[in-house]
């Protein structure tokens, strides 16, 4: 009896294991990455001097872009200037400069700041160049990686198209949603949500 009742348990086990190997699925498949916190990172302010600590914006919602000095979509930092003076209550913008779109964020901190205070009055955050995506050796800095992948940020997978995309953040820092170059900082697609 005993042994019939071991045979039909290793039968079963290697049908499970049969199933699991045709199926794709593992032991490693349960175990699920939990969402990560946006507000465990940190990055450096346009200057070098300072730091970003996301995790002071909690309570506010955050509109993270990546911008670029010599882009078409450039004149949208009057508008992200904007939404930062009129929503500053309740909204933080900080701007990710980013030189992996047409190259078009080929200057040093001094000039971008330079750039962006003459030409348009900003005076919400810029943080330090970085790259919004993989590519070409290039390595994506954390924060983009969290706002892209599903897996870290618990609500979607995108990438970035181009320069001047929107990632929405509510005040408990959730991903809310993704507005790509075209959508324009103070449209009702954002401003609806603050």
């Amino acid at each position: 009896m005993k042994t019939k009742l071991l045979l039909s348990l290793l039968l079963m086990g290697s049908i499970s294991a049969v199933l699991f190997s045709i199926f794709g699925f593992s032991n490693a498949d349960k175990t699920v990455t939990a969402p990560t916190s946006l507000y465990q990172y940190k990055i450096k302010s346009l200057d070098g001097k300072s730091e970003i600590d996301l995790s002071k914006y909690k309570g506010k919602k955050l509109l993270l872009v990546n911008v670029a000095s010599e882009c078409g979509f450039t004149k949208q930092y009057k508008d992200l200037q904007a939404l930062h003076k009129q929503y500053g209550d309740k909204l933080v913008v900080i701007g990710f400069p980013c030189n992996q779109f047409g190259e078009q964020e080929p200057g040093g901190p001094s000039e971008i700041a330079t750039f962006c205070e003459k030409n348009f009055g900003v005076t919400f955050p810029l943080t330090e160049k970085i790259n919004v995506k993989d590519e070409k050796g290039q390595t994506q800095h954390p924060i983009y990686a969290w706002l892209t992948n599903k897996e870290l940020n618990g609500k979607m997978n995108s990438s970035v198209k181009w320069n001047f995309q929107k990632y929405l953040i509510d005040e408990n820092g959730n991903l809310v949603d993704v507005y790509y170059s075209m959508t324009n900082p103070m449209s009702d697609k954002i401003t609806k949500q603050l």
